[in-house]
């Protein structure tokens, strides 16, 4: 049953005092009696507000430090009980029980305390009992009770009240009482994964997901799909947590490519820059400066670099700057940018400049998750990666030092490429990647077909694939893959190795002369 009654009695009791002032003050300015506890209460009678404690109204004190405040019949009944309904209203009088018609709350800062790396007892103690409980029956009762969970929704409530001589509407309760289910759902869900990490279970029974939208994008992958970022809480340095400096709205599609960009940057020690489109790499380098690794990564496809996205694993400077905005390009992102090199950026007003204050930890431990229909797969992060000691020289001639090198870089860049990937690398840097084909030896062909592109559009005399290496993400079926690869002249390959033609695909490296280690992993990518 549904009544109009204006708000007469709130209970607030939030850790994000954000606004709390200012709208206690709304609501004493209407005549509603304000209900609080701990430092709530504090912040508000500090500013002027009357305040009853909650413990005055239940007549139990609080105790177990806290724990048992709001835990109450007196509480909750006056939040669930039904307006109208003669057998509640008759069990709350008997009681001495007063209705409660809006219910201010956030939560224990859960994942705030996670994020800061607390220790596990502090993890525990920033565990909301009361609250999500008073959340979650006030969201029960909306035809009667507003609940309020986000700040950002103390105006919605006083133009409500305002404008209904102190009630709120239908429709607002019912949107608040989803937002509250949804806060609640994606506290637990942050609870929940915690506690399966510290017990060791990447992966439970019932796994949970939440998170907090962040921006409401213009449309998905396509105009016609709708979309949104969410955030989970995760700390990792990246897009979610990055400044957006200057420059338009970030998209669907930019967000994306953005992500895959910096995690690839960040798998170097030494300044890397990787050119994104369409979320693989058109150029990846490694150099002595972010100038020279931005020439050799451009140098790679050029073409497609147009437009892409630029990852950086150093702070910019100038001269890196200048050199970047000699063409295109829709998102730069690295740790840092000096003055100079944000005033050269801000000169291109479409460009994106996100700036994440540190680099991810391409070894650090994590979860990646694709939907299906009717479910989702979720599976450990790559966080694989081979060092030389690991590898196995299958050929008769073993790699060089130069070729040693430039293999561990290409492998690296190789889990970032669409499967199939094929990547050829040259003294740091990508002169052919082959990227998402059915068959590894078109990913093959693709690849060096690039670098002929490029070699013509540098007036080189050949391409750059002539005496590179390349690296496959997963094993060569067949021979035929490794002899398009020494067609375009690569001297050495590494591969994951593990496949039924294992020997005809080492002996006809042999018998080119080539040199070829195995890794024992794979990198697929889909």
């Amino acid at each position: 049953m549904t009544m109009h009654t204006p708000v007469r009695r709130a209970l607030l009791s939030v850790s994000d005092k954000t606004g709390l002032v200012d709208f206690a003050k709304f609501l004493e300015s209407r005549g509603v009696d304000i209900l609080s506890t701990g430092g709530t209460a504090k912040a508000m009678r500090d500013a002027g507000v009357a305040v009853t404690d909650v413990s005055d109204f239940t007549g139990f004190p609080e105790m177990l430090d806290g724990r048992v405040k709001t835990l109450h019949p007196k509480v909750h009944g006056g939040i669930l009980g039904i307006r109208g309904n003669a057998e509640h209203e008759s069990a709350m009088a008997e009681h001495g029980i007063a209705p409660i018609d809006l219910v201010v709350v956030n939560l224990y800062p859960f994942e705030e305390t996670v994020a800061k790396g607390a220790d596990f007892d502090t993890c525990i103690e920033n565990i909301d009992i009361g609250g999500p409980g008073m959340i979650r029956a006030a969201a029960k009762n909306h035809a009667a009770v507003t609940v309020v969970v986000d700040p950002e929704d103390y105006d919605a409530v006083k133009e409500a009240m305002e404008a209904n001589d102190g009630d709120t509407t239908p429709a607002l309760r019912k949107r608040l009482a989803a937002t509250a289910y949804a806060r609640t759902g994606a506290y637990d869900a942050a609870i929940s994964g915690w506690f399966a990490r510290q017990v060791g279970d990447e992966l439970p029974r019932r796994f949970s997901l939440g998170g907090l939208r962040k921006q409401t994008l213009r449309y998905g992958e396509n105009p016609h799909q709708q979309a949104a970022f969410y955030t989970t809480g995760e700390a990792r340095p990246g897009v979610a947590t990055a400044e957006q400096v200057q420059g338009k709205e970030l998209s669907y599609n930019n967000l994306n490519d953005t992500d895959a960009a910096f995690e690839l940057a960040a798998e170097f020690d030494e300044p890397a820059v990787a050119i994104i489109k369409h979320a693989n790499p058109c150029g990846v380098a490694v150099g002595g400066s972010i100038v020279e690794a931005y020439k050799r990564a451009l140098a790679c496809d050029p073409v497609s670099a147009f437009g892409g996205i630029v990852a950086i694993n150093r702070p910019i400077d100038k001269a890196a700057a200048e050199e970047i905005t000699k063409i295109f390009t829709e998102v730069v992102i690295a740790p840092d940018a000096d003055e100079d090199a944000r005033a050269v950026f801000a000169a291109k007003k479409n460009l994106r400049l996100l700036l994440t204050g540190g680099m991810p930890d391409p070894a650090e431990p994590g979860l990646t998750l694709k939907t299906l229909s009717g479910g989702f797969l979720v599976q450990s992060r790559d966080a694989g990666r081979v060092t030389e000691s690991e590898l196995t020289v299958a050929t008769k001639r073993q790699p060089d030092e130069r070729e040693m090198r430039d293999m561990l870089i290409a492998f690296r860049i190789c889990k970032h490429v669409k499967s199939n990937a094929i990547i050829y690398v040259k003294d740091g840097a990508t002169v052919g990647i082959g990227a998402g084909q059915m068959s590894r030896v078109d990913s093959a062909r693709i690849a060096a077909a690039k670098a002929k592109d490029a070699a013509e559009a540098a007036g080189a005399e050949q391409p750059a694939t002539v005496g590179s290496v390349v690296a496959s993400d997963a094993f060569f079926p067949f021979a035929d893959g490794l002899l398009a690869a020494a067609e375009a002249g690569a001297t050495a390959v590494i591969q994951p190795g593990g496949s039924m033609r294992d020997d005809e695909v080492v002996k006809a490296a042999d018998e080119k002369g080539l040199a070829m280690v195995m890794t024992g992993m794979r990198h697929f990518r889909h």
